[in-house]
């Protein structure tokens, strides 16, 4: 199917679970995760509509970001770890990263905003399922409450909200559970750390389980191959 025909099919998934959960479409945003895919194929996602993307790697957006630049209105999104040594970098290309996870990380990627004369939008990456070989902060932990308390001060980036990456289950009910969690930590804090959060964006559902996300409260969905098609095989 083209990108345009998985696209049309994305949002009729969308609309289905927004209305099975009361929500409105107008809550959610679809992320085209673009890592490995050509310029042409994100220039085929821009052209049906879709205005948000979301790549994995500094070094890997900088050979296509020039070949970009034309693309009025598009947001370009880091989700993938970020090392502090490309923060610089990181600062120059994206308009936000979604994978904060430390206040090193925050400290130099606001250092490097400053330097380049743009804020960033941020969210705070929680690894929900306390896998050693994922990136992201403990809900609850010391860590968070770190990130938390010193975001006043760091007047380059702008914290919306979370994102997670679930233990990944072949049954996308698998995610269920840390999805709500997600959604429910929140919540917890959204009275006391509101301001620090913005909008409190929930991004969290990929290609396999986005629905679920949806029902339990997802703001963003980031979509690879329910958009672009399967990634070649390395």
């Amino acid at each position: 199917m083209s990108i345009v025909g998985n696209i049309a099919q994305v949002r009729d998934r969308i609309a289905a679970a927004a209305c099975r959960s009361g929500r409105s479409l107008a809550e959610i945003t679809v992320m085209a995760v673009s890592k490995t895919f050509s310029v042409e194929r994100i220039r085929e996602a821009y052209a049906a509509g879709l205005r948000v993307f979301g790549e994995n790697r500094v070094q890997e957006f900088a050979g296509k970001a020039d070949a970009l630049r034309d693309l009025t209105g598009a947001e370009w999104h880091l989700i993938g770890h970020l090392q502090t040594n490309k923060a610089a970098t990181a600062a120059e290309l994206f308009d936000a990263v979604d994978s904060v996870d430390s206040v090193r990380m925050a400290e130099k990627l606001n250092a490097s905003a400053e330097s380049v004369g743009k804020t960033l939008s941020v969210l705070v990456e929680l690894n929900v399922g306390g896998e050693q070989a994922k990136s992201g902060v403990a809900p609850g932990s010391e860590d968070l409450e770190q990130i938390l308390q010193n975001a006043p001060r760091w007047r380059n980036l702008r914290i919306q909200g979370l994102m997670t990456v679930p233990p990944y289950t072949e049954d996308p009910e698998g995610s269920r559970p840390y999805f709500r969690q997600l959604r429910q930590f929140r919540d917890s804090i959204a009275a006391r750390a509101l301001p620090q959060i913005g909008t409190a964006v929930l991004s969290m559902g990929m290609s396999h389980d986005f629905e679920v996300a949806i029902e339990e409260g997802a703001t963003c969905v980031r979509l690879g191959t329910a958009v672009f098609g399967s990634r070649a095989k390395a």
